[in-house]
């Protein structure tokens, strides 16, 4: 009889164990996503559904008649390809991937999805960022291009040709997958229940190592390259004293590509920088933690915009290169009317 209270006491005190552990698991995944177990993010999360999907429709339609358009138009109209167009061709295909994603992604907010799903879901999430940084460093390469173009035009004659944007765009396709695939397939751990595409990535997401990668090499440098290369060629306008139709063109591309970067991409990053404060546990108050929360869900739907802005880059771009092939076209019939003058004349 001893022996069986003893080994009852046994289980019960095993038992009493698991529940404890059991518990304190349940607290550790709470802390994970909502980096406090005493805070609540469903006031924060419930409203943001209906957001998310009144901002991604509007990109989601307006965004794949820019970019489908710009690639029919430069595909099947343009009859010389130039480094503006190869990269905002590049530009274009990026910014699909992109908005591919976004109905899965719409559909995500609402729904769970099953666990058999979750290698589709990190391969659409992989799109989605691979898309995003993708088209970050297309748009710095158009600030590049332009700039070697009208700051250094003889070295641009040695650098600047077709055949080199097209380089350029395919090693930023290779880079881009390769440094963002591997670490977006790590970003979720691996779960046996169903579970929220897109959202509640696992601490590893929030490293110190791949949030400092992620703001240095995919915001910070790029826009430094590209407000200081935007910033050389608009002062080198002003100082050449031109006040051509070329000139201004160029400085609208020069406007519309800055506004295209800013615009969408600071507030975002800043919203992941403050977010990943949240989950060093450097910002622990409740009332800032749903803050960051909103602030970083709106920031991250708004940066999405930018596949709409790149449509004012594909506007101006046509508009210049149509411009060009008007002129280009006076002057051959000009140099013709007078080739035949002179044999006349003879």
């Amino acid at each position: 009889m001893k022996q069986q209270r003893a080994e009852k006491q046994k289980l019960s005190g095993t038992a009493e164990t698991l529940r404890k552990k059991q518990q304190n698991s349940s607290v550790t995944i709470m802390s994970n996503n909502s980096s406090s177990s005493g805070c609540s993010f469903r006031e924060v999360d419930e409203p943001m559904k209906h957001v998310e999907l009144a901002i991604y429709i509007p990109i989601f339609i307006v965004g794949m008649f820019f970019n489908l358009g710009a690639l029919l138009v430069y595909c099947r109209c343009l009859r010389k390809w130039t480094e503006s167009t190869i990269y905002m061709t590049s530009l274009a295909l990026m910014d699909l991937l992109l908005l591919l994603p976004l109905p899965f992604k719409m559909h995500a907010a609402y729904h769970t999805w099953p666990q058999e799903f979750q290698f589709a879901c990190s391969f659409l999430e992989n799109l989605y960022f691979v898309g995003t940084y993708g088209g970050i460093y297309m748009i710095m390469c158009i600030g590049v291009d332009r700039w070697l173009a009208i700051c250094h035009p003889f070295k641009a004659k040695q650098l600047r040709s077709p055949k080199a944007a097209v380089m350029t765009c395919m090693g930023i396709w290779v880079l881009v997958f390769t440094a963002i695939f591997p670490v977006t397939f790590n970003l979720r751990t691996v779960v046996k229940n169903d579970f929220h595409c897109f959202h509640r990535f696992s601490e590893n997401g929030w490293s110190p190592k791949v949030i400092v990668c992620l703001q240095i090499f995919g915001f910070l440098a790029p826009a430094l390259t590209l407000v200081c290369c935007s910033a050389q060629v608009i002062w080198t306008l002003q100082e050449s004293g031109q006040r051509s139709t070329t000139s201004q063109a160029c400085v609208k591309i020069i406007c519309s590509g800055l506004c295209c970067f800013l615009v969408p991409f600071t507030p975002s990053h800043l919203a992941i920088f403050l977010q990943f404060l949240v989950h060093q546990k450097v910002i622990v108050d409740c009332g800032s933690m749903k803050s960051i929360s909103m602030f970083l869900q709106t920031t991250m739907c708004l940066s999405n915009i930018t596949c709409c802005l790149d449509g004012l880059c594909y506007y101006f771009i046509a508009d210049e290169v149509k411009k060009n092939t008007k002129n280009n076209f006076r002057m051959s019939r000009l140099s013709q009317r007078r080739g035949n003058s002179s044999t006349s004349e003879v």
